[in-house]
């Protein structure tokens, strides 16, 4: 009788442990666009530059390098942002004016399984900034 008692204290305590663990590294993630995405939250997946140019000549450049990569899920010009997808990994973009002569852009990289994915950021983001370049 002791033994079982002690076997099923081992299985309870082991089960609130992992119970516990996957509660802290899974959670919430907001989005650039605003919105909330589960997700690992502890991973770098956003990258941000500032270009001395109109909204709308970011949005149009984002848009560009998002079909040429992907394609657009989301267009929310209320909100001046995007959601695109290249392969498995979804793309948020926002915009937003800094004053009245330098814009903002934001690019984020969610994976599928919810982490982070910096690297795509950068390199999208990099793009925009060639694509702003070349007109």
């Amino acid at each position: 009788m002791g033994l079982a008692l002690a076997r099923m204290k081992k299985m309870i305590f082991t089960s609130l442990v992992a119970a516990l663990l996957s509660v802290v590294f899974t959670g919430c993630v907001r989005t650039v666009d605003g919105n909330m995405k589960a997700g690992l939250p502890l991973t770098k997946d956003t990258v941000t530059g500032r270009y001395e140019r109109a909204v709308g000549d970011l949005l149009t450049a984002a848009r560009d390098v998002i079909t040429a990569n992907g394609v657009i899920v989301s267009n929310d010009s209320v909100n001046n942002s995007l959601i695109g997808k290249v392969d498995t990994k979804t793309i948020y973009v926002r915009v937003k004016s800094v004053d009245a002569v330098v814009s903002e852009i934001q690019v984020q990289v969610r994976t599928a399984r919810g982490g982070g994915d910096v690297y795509l950021a950068a390199e999208l983001e990099k793009q925009i900034a060639l694509k702003l370049a070349a007109r």
